[in-house]
Order: C-alpha cells, then sequence, then structure tokens
C-alpha cells in the first residue's frame, strides 16, 4: 500500500503553534473555493465554530474583505481546559474582484460553517450578438 506523505506537516504544525490565532493585527487566513456558476461567481468560505454576527463583509471599489472571528466557549471558573487545538481569534481574506463583477448585487449566505458568497455578473460583461448591417450597394475601387 502506497502512503503518501508531507514533510512540511510537521514545519507546517510548528510554525502554527508559534504564530499562534490570528489577532486584529494580524489575522489567520481563511480556506476558500471559488467558480463561476452561470451568471454568476460563488466564492465559499470555511468558518467553522463562527457566530454569525463576527463575520463582516466589506466591498470597496474592486476589493472584497471578510473578516470573521471565533470567541472562546464561556467557562466556568470550576472548568480546567486539558487540550485546546481549535484556532482562536481573527480570520480575514481579501480578494481582488474583476471589474466584470457585480459588487452592488453580492448576496451573502452563511449555514453549517460555510460562508456563501454569489456575485452575479454585470450585464455589460454578458456576451451577446452583435447584428451585420448590409449595405445596399455595391461599390468598386478604381485606380
Amino acid at each position: 500500500m502506497l502512503m503518501r506523505t508531507d514533510p512540511f506537516r510537521e514545519l507546517d504544525r510548528l510554525t502554527q503553534q508559534l504564530l499562534g490565532p490570528g489577532t486584529w493585527s494580524r489575522p489567520s487566513a481563511m480556506p476558500m473555493d471559488a467558480y463561476r456558476e452561470g451568471d454568476q461567481y460563488v466564492v465559499a468560505f470555511d468558518l467553522p465554530g463562527v457566530a454569525a454576527d463576527t463575520i463582516d463583509i466589506d466591498v470597496e471599489r474592486n476589493m472584497l474583505t471578510v473578516r470573521a472571528e471565533r470567541r472562546p466557549v464561556a467557562k466556568g471558573d470550576d472548568v480546567q481546559m486539558e487540550l485546546s487545538e481549535r484556532p482562536l481569534g481573527v480570520f480575514s481574506r481579501q480578494i481582488v474582484l474583476a471589474d466584470t463583477l457585480d459588487t452592488e448585487h453580492i448576496h451573502a449566505d452563511y449555514d453549517a460553517g460555510v460562508l456563501t458568497l454569489r456575485i452575479p455578473v454585470a450585464e455589460r460583461a454578458k456576451p451577446r450578438k452583435i447584428s451585420i448591417g448590409v449595405g445596399s450597394g455595391r461599390k468598386e475601387i478604381s485606380g
């Protein structure tokens, strides 16, 4: 049986431990998928365990910024943490959007830890047919 190994997995784990979770001044990245579906682009961000009220979406010109925060679960005085592997803190991602997208009509949904943005293609960027006019007469060039 073949086993797939990643020689940098341990280095990535150590780096994540040293850098720790994101802060407002140094947010962690969030994984995402982006694809085109018909006349719109879909961008899906993984944000498990993030409350919807901590998600902030901004568009300025062509820059889309998504920022979210995963806060610690409230614990009582008699709770002693034994293991904590889930990252807490701030997550952020910026995407440069094409001029062909309609940033005025972005639709956002958050379900099961996935934030999905649907960005329609602008009308001016959609393919269209150009009709060809036919002239009434034929001209000859003499020379």
